[in-house]
């Protein structure tokens, strides 16, 4: 028992080792001649390969050129290929794919022109090739090409269904494009059986591939074919009768079109064609076949198992009633299947086609890979994708953000322009010791010192504007007015009073810090004044500790008196107000009067409500000669600022109604009628009585008595005013005013302008100045001193 089983072991070692000794014998032979691969079962010489028929000879040809030949026909290789390993992994393969389940061998066979006859012989020949016994066969990759005209070819011998092609042409001297055949009515290329297309009327051009006008083809069956030959007649069907010689046909795997393949000649010149012929194995070879059993998995036993260890399958096919083998590298693996270990792993992940996603990745192992969902790559792809759109996202916004910056500047540079900008610029130049005391704001600036103009920063609306709250960067608080509309006829005058308003530096005169003209219309920034204007705390404040006091109200006329001095007569050109008024009169923190609102912004402004007249000013402040001749003068502020020291004594409006009478009057002629009749002590505000000195108060009184004259070569002039003024409020005990007023002379002398407004008059019928006024010289001279000089 155990002789026998040592002798089997011992024939078994001795067959393994003869295996080894072919495979590693075959990989020892030369595997390339001129060029081309010879894998195994072919070889050079009859030691390096399988059998006779894959025996290749390397031949020298007189061009010195190494050329292999497939010995057993003794045609030229082209190429060798090795059976498909993508069709092996696949469980069904169609009939159409089957023979890309074969190794592949090119070789090229002669074009022999058929069909032509000389003494009744042809002289070309046939065309047949004939495989019978060997492991090779027509491949269905090849295709039947006939040349020539008026001709039927058909290809003999195969099964199942004949197979075949006819030609038609004009040869005629007319034809087009250099004999290039015509399609004639009734013909076209035909898969045998024969027939004919209807519907060719016309003579049509055809320049296209071998479609049967000068040139048809032909497709092979898909069983593969060992014999094959190639008949030739003429149209009529005859074979013995003679036919065009210029009629060629043959088989090959090349692709030919027009016109190169219109005629025969172009065909006998190239001499040969390229033909695919599929190989197998004998199954007849059984030490091969059983050396392959030993490496690679049978073909149907692979399909229905799901074991894939084997990198090799093998399967049996038949062809012309005979069993073949034919083996391929499994899925997986390339290479040649019919050496020892020649199948090699493919590794998926370094082909160019991507077999995982984006976002996973490829881990390649024996005979196959699998993809693995790669969490860095995935947040790296998120990642740079989210990036991406924030980049353009980004580049979006800032793109728009630049459009939008670029248009708000030139909207700026049109305003500037429009605003008079280039004027204020000349003004400043040519006033060079005054250029660093006015500012030119840019909108910016003042849209973040009132953060964007909020309506929480409004300090008051007027028919002219609106004025703001802000702060600037530097910390000083300011007030921004902002205008409504333009006039653009004034704006030579505006940038004239803007200079040089900026210019007035008086304690008690609010300054004009700059303007900007960069906006639709100029705005004007001012000093914060914060206590507010002298008619809310004269008219509005009814509060238990009340402050408005007859010292301070008196304090408060001397800097209103000093202030409009200073404009009439001691600023670089004398300024008429134009719109003197308690709202214009703005309290410090000390309670200190600024005059405010010169009408500057007035001058660049209209304002419907306040242009019904010429004449400008407000209702009860308005000077009765200019109301009468429109001439206004250094005087008409003087009658104003008498009304404001009638307010401060009295507390009344500038315009009140009679308790008795129940007319609604000036608070001038009211307070006029009141000192004529000596009733002042009737008329002052119940708020002071009890606090002020009568004989101040008396005093101030005939000031304003003096200021409020009629005529305006009787009154004053501010200087005057603030001297007598201060004359008071500094010398309590000597406070009786030196120019003592005889009435019954000014009775007589000053015709009476009484001003009466009816209860059914409407109460905005204020008129408002247009600007303030710029003089170059000084007030008339015409004037009645409020102090008449002594004569001794």
């Amino acid at each position: 028992m155990s002789n026998e089983s040592t002798n089997c072991s011992f024939f078994l070692n001795l067959f393994m080792l003869l295996l080894l000794l072919i495979f590693y014998s075959a990989d020892a032979c030369q595997r390339e001649c001129g060029g081309i691969s010879i894998p195994y079962p072919f070889g050079i010489g009859k030691d390096c390969c399988l059998e006779k028929y894959y025996e290749i000879e390397c031949r020298n040809t007189t061009s010195r050129k190494l050329v292999p030949l497939l010995s057993f026909i003794n045609k030229e290789v082209v190429s060798i290929s090795l059976p498909s390993a993508d069709s092996h992994f696949a469980y069904e393969v169609s009939d159409q794919e089957r023979h890309e389940s074969f190794g592949l061998v090119r070789v090229k066979f002669p074009i022999t022109s058929a069909g032509c006859f000389n003494d009744g012989k042809e002289s070309g020949g046939g065309s047949k090739m004939n495989f019978t016994g060997s492991p090779f066969f027509i491949d269905r990759s090849n295709s039947l090409i006939a040349a020539g005209c008026n001709s039927k070819v058909s290809l003999m011998y195969i099964k199942p269904k004949m197979v075949g092609c006819e030609l038609s042409c004009n040869t005629s001297k007319d034809s087009y494009s250099n004999s290039i055949p015509f399609v004639e009515a009734g013909c076209s290329s035909n898969v045998l059986p024969y027939s004919q297309d209807q519907g060719c009327p016309e003579e049509i051009a055809e320049e296209t591939g071998c479609n049967g006008i000068g040139c048809c083809q032909a497709s092979l069956p898909n069983e593969p074919q060992q014999v094959i030959g190639i008949r030739t007649e003429n149209n009529d069907g005859n074979s013995t009768t003679k036919v065009e010689c210029t009629v060629s046909a043959f088989l090959t795997d090349e692709i030919y079109a027009l016109p190169k393949a219109t005629k025969t000649e172009h065909l006998l010149a190239k001499r040969y064609a390229t033909v695919s012929l599929g190989w197998v194995i004998q199954t007849s070879n059984r030490s091969f076949l059983d050396s392959l059993a030993l490496a690679c998995k049978d073909r149907e036993d692979y399909r229905n198992t799901t074991n894939l260890e084997r990198k090799c399958t093998c399967g049996r096919i038949t062809i012309s009633e005979t069993s073949y083998a034919n083996c391929g590298c499994t899925y997986g693996y390339t290479g040649n299947p019919y050496v020892l270990n020649g199948c090699k792993d493919i590794d998926e992940c370094k082909v160019k086609f991507e077999y995982c996603g984006k976002t996973e990745t490829c881990v390649n192992f024996e005979g196959g890979y699998r993809c693995v969902r790669d969490k860095t790559k995935a947040i790296m792809i998120g990642a740079g994708t989210g990036f991406g759109v924030l980049v353009l996202v980004g580049g979006l916004w800032w793109l728009r953000k630049f459009l939008i910056k670029r248009r708000i500047t030139k909207r700026k540079k049109k305003f500037f322009k429009r605003n008079g900008g280039l004027l204020l610029l000349q003004e400043l130049n040519t006033r060079e010791g005054y250029v660093e005391k006015t500012r030119v704001f840019n909108s910016r600036e003042l849209e973040k010192a009132t953060e964007n103009f909020s309506e929480n920063r409004v300090l008051g609306h007027g028919g002219q504007g609106t004025v703001y709250k802000g702060m600037l960067v530097d910390g000083r608080t300011v007030a921004v007015k902002k205008s409504k509309v333009i006039d653009e006829d004034k704006l030579q005058e505006f940038i004239n009073e803007v200079v040089i308003l900026s210019q007035i530096n008086h304690r008690h005169v609010v300054k004009l810090l700059g303007c900007c003209l960069e906006t639709e219309v100029p705005m004007l920034v001012y000093e914060f004044i914060i206590n507010g204007n002298l008619f809310k705390h004269i008219h509005e404040e009814e509060s238990d500790d009340y402050t408005m006091l007859w010292g301070m109200r008196l304090r408060i006329a001397v800097d209103i008196a000093g202030a409009l001095s200073y404009l009439h007569s001691s600023a670089s050109s004398p300024i008429y107000h134009r719109d003197i008024k308690s709202t214009n009169i703005l309290l410090d923190e000390k309670y200190r009067a600024k005059v405010a609102d010169f009408g500057t912004s007035r001058s660049v402004t209209i304002d419907q409500t306040h242009w019904t007249t010429v004449i400008s000013g407000t209702v009860g402040y308005v000077d009765p000669e200019y109301y009468q001749s429109s001439q206004y003068t250094e005087k008409s502020d003087v009658y104003s600022f008498g009304v404001i020291l009638a307010e401060l004594i009295t507390g009344d409006k500038p315009v009140i109604m009679v308790q008795n009478t129940q007319e609604i009057v000036a608070l001038a002629e009211h307070f006029r009628v009141a000192m004529k009749e000596k009733r002042l002590t009737d008329i002052i505000d119940a708020r002071i009585r009890n606090d002020c000195k009568p004989e101040q108060v008396m005093a101030v009184a005939k000031v304003a008595m003096k200021c409020l004259s009629s005529k305006g070569k009787k009154r004053p002039n501010m200087r005057e005013v603030f001297t007598e003024l201060e004359r008071i409020c500094t010398s309590p005990e000597d406070s009786q005013v030196h120019n003592r007023i005889d009435e019954e002379e000014e009775e007589e002398e000053e015709e009476e302008v009484v001003t009466t407004i009816n209860r059914g008059d409407s109460w905005s019928i204020s008129v408002t100045a247009p600007a303030l006024s710029i003089v170059a010289s000084s007030p008339s001279s015409d004037v009645e001193p409020l102090f008449p000089r002594l004569t001794w």
